[in-house]
C-alpha cells in the first residue's frame, strides 16, 4: 500500500544551521515513529515558506545515513496572507502494510498549530 507521512515544523530564524537542525528533527522523527526504511520511501516532498531561504531543506534528509538514494525536492508553499510563518513542511511517501490510522504525523514547535488533532506525542 502507498501511503503518505506528513510531518512539519517551524524555526525561529531564516539560518542554514537552524533550518538544517529544524528538518534533520522532524524527519528523523518521521523515521522513528514510522519504523521506516530508506527503501520504503518512494520519495519525500519539503515545502518552505517564502521567509526561508537560508539553505535547501533537502540537505538534511542527505546526510542521514542510508537515504542519499531517497528522491527529495524542495518547493515554495503557496503564499497565504494568513499563513503559518517560517514553516518546513514535509511530505513522505511510503510502501507499508499499515492503515492510515496507524500513520504517524508529525508536527513540532509552532507546526502543531496546523493539525492539532495529529500533533498529540505517541
Amino acid at each position: 500500500m502507498f501511503r503518505g507521512v506528513r510531518g512539519a515544523i517551524t524555526v525561529q530564524e531564516n539560518t542554514e544551521k537552524e533550518i538544517m537542525q529544524a528538518t534533520d528533527r522532524v524527519l528523523r522523527k518521521i523515521i522513528q515513529d514510522n519504523e521506516l526504511v530508506p527503501e520504503q520511501v518512494a520519495s519525500v516532498f519539503i515545502s518552505v515558506t517564502d521567509d526561508i531561504t537560508g539553505v535547501f531543506p533537502a540537505k538534511a534528509l542527505r546526510s542521514i545515513e542510508g537515504w542519499n538514494y531517497v528522491p527529495v525536492m524542495c518547493m515554495k508553499e503557496i503564499t497565504v496572507q494568513s499563513a503559518l510563518k517560517k514553516c518546513i513542511r514535509v511530505m513522505m511517501h511510503i510502501n507499508t502494510a499499515k492503515s492510515q490510522q496507524e500513520i504517524v504525523h508529525v508536527y513540532l514547535e509552532d507546526a502543531v498549530s496546523l493539525r492539532p488533532d495529529l500533533s498529540i506525542e505517541k
